[in-house]
């Protein structure tokens, strides 16, 4: 059974959630505020979390908690849900390494269909590495299975919808993949700033070990790809 943190202040939203994942098969763990959650997360890490941004009097109390749960672990899935829907705000949460941003007002259908495509890819990290999952090119190495990727022999840290992005981009290089095909590589459904946000970030971690990396192509208008 999939243990899912939800860290929300008002109880009436947090226990409404609960139900919910736990009507869906899910066992579930609520907490009011960040330092409940943050000691929560030391001892044990769920599997997934949800984190609100607005924690009691710490305005920005979601984002201080998903920086040390992704120090903690740079896998476990994180997604925000929350009000506060400013492209100003989603680009922080991913900056700070957060797989996913909803607002409140998404249906608990489409939620429960984003929860699940987050744990469909983490599963495949527990898969054993064979060389028919590993992608080259170049000085890429891409390990499907454990979704893991490597630059120059060096592991590059991404979420696991980063990971799903270089993969479409570097499994055809050359070829133009636009927003939405990166958005159905990765199994997220979100505007066209945000996708931008994940390429900034890419690259940036990317730069971090090489600072002549420039593989990741913008195709104005088009979308990206992956150059030689």
């Amino acid at each position: 059974m999939k243990h899912i943190a939800i860290v929300e202040d008002e109880a009436a939203i947090r226990e409404n959630y609960m139900d919910v994942l736990r009507k869906h098969g899910y066992k579930v763990q609520g907490y009011a505020d960040r330092q409940q959650a943050q000691q929560a997360f030391e001892l044990k890490l769920p599997d997934l979390a949800i984190i609100d941004i607005g924690l009691g009097h710490e305005i920005d109390g979601g984002f201080a908690l998903c920086q040390s749960l992704r120090a903690l672990s740079p896998t476990v899935p994180i997604i925000f849900l929350t009000a506060r829907d400013s492209d100003f705000d989603t680009v922080c949460g991913l900056r700070m390494g957060a797989d996913d941003y909803l607002t409140k007002d998404i249906s608990l259908p489409h939620l429960m269909a984003r929860i699940a495509a987050l744990f469909r890819r983490s599963e495949l990290m527990s898969a054993p590495a064979t060389e028919e999952t590993l992608l080259h090119r170049g000085a890429l190495t891409i390990d499907q299975n454990k979704m893991q990727i490597f630059w120059q022999e060096q592991h590059i840290d991404l979420t696991v919808t980063e990971f799903w992005m270089v993969y479409a981009l570097a499994k055809r290089p050359g070829h133009v993949r636009s927003r939405q095909d990166l958005m159905e590589d990765a199994h997220v459904v979100v505007d066209d700033s945000t996708i931008t946000s994940h390429i900034k970030r890419i690259r940036k971690k990317f730069a971090q070990h090489d600072a002549d990396f420039d593989h990741i192509h913008t195709v104005y208008g088009m979308g990206y790809r992956w150059g030689a």
